[in-house]
């Protein structure tokens, strides 16, 4: 090595080294690299950070769903003993006040928080005792029942008024830091120094004659309806002579004059037997329902709905053997039933339209729901003016508070001491307070937080019987327009409309970006590829918004007008571009290599054009043979039969198994006579033996539909039913448009991207493009591939306008292609403008962003296992 650089001599030696510093990276170049792989690495950190936050986020808007309630304040008990039994108490809106009425008039007002007494005007009884007693939800109406046959209406309202800044009276006595009292009323500061004035109010009508033989009324209950115009009173009595009356005051307004006309109807149901110890009387708001229930357990429904002619509709035993009715009491709405036992059972009983019912009018009292029971027998239940929450009471002092809709008890009240059987039970009208009155006239009272009673795990993933429904449902249903309404917030539905949304979509989009992947890379030509690659890539950046409208706008009305050539189109371009496939093999091969690149790419478009031509054709005796001439009604089940179209469904797969069952049985000897025939031969050969196998697989498809026929099977009612406009198919197409070009673009990537060496191996030993392109490019590309897919399937799990747009934002349990859906996206989208923050909307949404977040983290998840497993079989090539 020496002698060699001493011959060299010192210059080349020089040179040597010139040429090597030429190579050395500079240190601003390691520097900038360092620098990028700082922060990359940091960049990556800070994604996973943020990833993880937002999950956090999410989590601490969501977790308040399911803890329940808590006890905010228990002021201590107070004694306010009346004069006799007390029928109720009554909590005004701010949980401020509380007023108690006994049965001899007398009306007790005092501050919940404090005890202090309030000045109440009492109801002038005329020293009669009431004998049965009734009042409406809000309990500002009352009806009071008497010994000598007679009832007396009455008002008993907290009349709320707000004095302007500087209007409080002087000389008020501080109650606590909010509150404050003159003896007449109670003051509260609000916001912007306002002044709230809280005072009792009472009005009582004159008496009112029932039982004309003056047997006592021993239950009576209560009713307000009707419109403004024409305000209506219904209540009904039952007397000691065990009678049943039915009365209905109904005024007309002039709203002109103003001048009012009253017209009273009267009407007897049918006579109670005899030992028929009324526990109870029930009215629904409509008056066309009434209930009345023995301490034994029978419960007798009246149809009212004929007024002049009531009949009994139904008789049901409620508790079993010797167990009482303690107590039974109507939620809001009047659709559920709560009847308490000696045992201390909570049921809810609904009344439901049931095919085959043994009663008079086709319905019948379904007990839906039993509840946890409670350690003693229940004597009191007060139910929510707002919503479907309820507290019930027991015999030893526990006060239980439930929610009906997710059957779960929210809190288990009960004081520290004097506990015992109470006389009245209420809830507060903005369910934040309890209060109850013992025997001892102790008062006891509690604030509480319960946000969310209606949110369960069971009640958010599981189905949940709701009210009028005949079964246990996955339901979505947030808001109605009534206030009895039970909401609805079972996220299945949305789970289930974002997966068939994607299903869909990728049923159609994967095929196509799939094959044209292929085509592009194996079989296009390269200035023909060089152009529909980036236009493919540009396809990509079209907004979900503009493809929504065109989908909700042109595409749906366009499918639902063309609805049997739309389906059939799936059929004749395939079909169209195989039978050119197969005509193009028959060219001879220096024709073939002249028309290859542009001319066959245009051939290409050509032979579309056929297809939808031949669409148009064939689309009315499509539809005749298919679906008996009229799709809609076909899919509506009022036509046809479902064996053309099962055949159609099942022709795929017939297709596959004559071609295996074809290439076993002769395709060795097929491939022999294919490699010794000309081109010419060949191709024909080749097209015969598809059209062989076509009809065979035809044949095939319909002996198993007929089949399927015989034994009862039909597709409608599964993956085809009712047709609406805005529906799966054309959110499948809309999506589909979306998603190709993301899977096309990857994928084709993915397919360009296999070492040349395998391509050329795989010719080499005598495979045709097609059979090099399944075989040795697909497999080896396939992490990359099934990436695309991943991503595509991303894309469409999270597509939200056009799923707004075009899916017509039905929340259904139903594979039918015809209908629509709402995915967990959409419904986001939709319902969170509309939202109260922190309300249970509001968080059921952030569920569902959450559910939507991890659904996706556990697809991803997955899709990265199985594509690292694929990278590694394909390193191995």
């Amino acid at each position: 090595m020496a002698s060699v650089i001493d011959k060299d001599g010192p210059a080349a030696g020089a040179k040597t080294l010139k040429r090597r510093r030429k190579f050395e990276m500079r240190r601003s170049v390691i520097v900038v690299d360092r620098i990028a792989d700082w922060t990359i690495s940091v960049g990556g950190i800070f994604v996973i950070v943020a990833v993880f936050g937002i999950m956090a986020f999410l989590a601490e808007v969501v977790v308040p769903l399911f803890t329940g309630g808590r006890v905010v304040a228990a002021p201590p008990a107070v004694s306010k003993p009346l004069a006799g039994r007390t029928l109720i108490d009554k909590v005004d809106e701010y949980n401020t006040l509380s007023v108690a009425l006994s049965d001899s008039g007398q009306v007790t007002a005092f501050h919940i928080g404090t005890g202090a007494a309030i000045e109440a005007p009492a109801f002038d009884l005329g020293g009669q005792r009431v004998t049965a007693f009734a009042q409406t939800l809000d309990g500002a109406n009352l009806v009071f029942g008497f010994a000598d046959g007679s009832v007396r209406f009455g008002r008993l309202t907290v009349v709320s008024s707000v004095l302007p800044p500087g209007g409080r009276p002087a000389d008020l006595r501080r109650l606590d830091g909010r509150d404050a009292t003159d003896g007449k009323a109670i003051y509260s500061t609000i916001t912007d120094g306002q002044i709230r004035r809280l005072s009792v109010a009472t009005e009582l009508e004159p008496p009112r004659k029932i039982a004309d033989d003056g047997a006592a009324i021993v239950a009576i209950d209560y009713r307000l309806g009707g419109t403004v115009e024409r305000p209506t009173r219904t209540f009904v009595t039952v007397d000691a002579e065990r009678r049943t009356r039915l009365n209905r005051t109904e005024t007309r307004v002039n709203m002109l004059t103003r001048q009012a006309t009253e017209t009273v109807r009267s009407a007897t149901l049918p006579p109670l037997a005899a030992g028929f110890k009324v526990e109870a009387v029930l009215i629904t708001d409509t008056g066309d329902q009434i209930y009345i229930a023995d301490r034994a357990g029978t419960l007798l429904r009246f149809d009212t709905r004929n007024f002049d002619q009531p009949t009994l509709a139904e008789t049901i035993d409620v508790v079993p053997g010797a167990v009482e009715i303690t107590a039974i009491g109507f939620l809001i709405g009047e659709q559920s039933l709560v009847i308490g036992t000696s045992e201390g059972a909570v049921d809810i009983y609904f009344r439901l339209q049931t095919p085959g019912a043994p009663t008079t009018d086709g319905f019948r009292m379904i007990r839906a729901k039993s509840l946890e029971r409670q350690p003693a027998a229940i004597t009191a239940i007060a139910p929510s003016q707002r919503g479907k929450m309820f507290a019930t009471a027991d015999r030893d002092g526990g006060i239980w508070l439930r929610h009906a809709t997710s059957e779960q008890t929210l809190l288990r009240l009960a004081p520290a001491s004097d506990r015992g059987r109470y006389q009245a039970l209420v809830l507060a009208p903005r369910e934040d307070g309890v209060l109850a009155i013992g025997e001892n006239g102790k008062v006891h009272a509690w604030q509480i937080a319960v946000p969310h009673p209606e949110t369960t795990f069971a009640s958010i993933f599981g189905k949940v019987w709701y009210e009028g429904y005949p079964a246990p449902a996955f339901t979505w249903q947030s808001s109605s327009s009534t206030d009895s309404f039970e909401p609805k917030l079972s996220l299945v539905p949305l789970i289930f409309g974002t997966i068939k949304a994607a299903f869909y979509s990728l049923l159609f989009a994967v095929p196509i970006a799939l094959l044209g992947a292929i085509y592009t890379s194996e079989f296009l030509h390269h200035r023909v590829r060089a152009v529909i690659k980036p236009v493919m890539e540009m396809m990509a950046s079209l907004p979900s918004v503009v493809l929504g409208f065109i989908a909700a706008l042109i595409l749906a009305p366009f499918v639902e007008t063309w609805i049997a050539a739309v389906l059939l189109l799936f059929i004749v371009l395939p079909l169209t571009l195989l039978a050119a496939a197969h005509a193009w093999q028959t060219l001879p091969e220096r024709a073939a290599l002249a028309l290859d690149g542009v001319p066959k790419f245009a051939f290409m478009f050509v032979v579309l054009g056929i297809g939808v031509w031949l669409t148009t054709l064939l689309a009315a005796p499509f539809e005749r043979l298919v679906f008996a001439g009229d799709l809609r009604a076909w899919a509506n089940g009022n036509i046809g039969t479902g064996t053309a179209f099962t055949t159609l469904l099942l022709l795929p797969l017939a297709y596959v198994a004559v071609a295996y069952g074809g290439a076993t049985a002769a395709g060795t000897r097929l491939d022999a006579l294919f490699r010794h025939a000309d081109r010419l031969k060949a191709g024909g050969m080749a097209f015969g033996r598809w059209l062989v196998y076509l009809v065979l697989a035809l044949v095939l498809a319909w002996i198993v539909a007929s089949l399927l026929t015989a034994i009862g099977h039909d597709p409608r009612g599964g993956v085809v039913d009712t047709y609406v406009q805005r529906n799966t198919l054309v959110v499948g197409f809309a999506m589909g448009f979306a998603v190709i070009p993301l899977i096309y673009t990857i994928a084709e990537d993915s397919l360009n991207s296999v070492p040349e060496h395998l391509r050329a191996a795989s010719l080499a030993c005598g495979a045709t493009p097609w059979q090099t392109a399944v075989w040795v490019i697909l497999p080896t590309a396939a992490s990359g591939v099934f990436a695309a897919i991943m991503i595509g399937m991303g894309r469409a799990v999270g597509e939200t306008m056009i799923v707004v747009m075009a899916a017509g934002n039905t929340p259904v349990l139903e594979w039918n292609v015809f209908s629509g859906l709402r995915a967990l996206s959409a419904n986001i989208a939709v319902e969170l403008p509309e939202a109260v923050r922190d309300s249970t909307l509001y968080r059921m949404l952030f569920l569902a962003a959450l559910t939507l977040f991890v659904m996706t983290f556990v697809i991803n998840t997955l899709a990265e296992v199985v594509r690292l497993r694929f990278r590694k079989r394909a390193a191995q090539l």
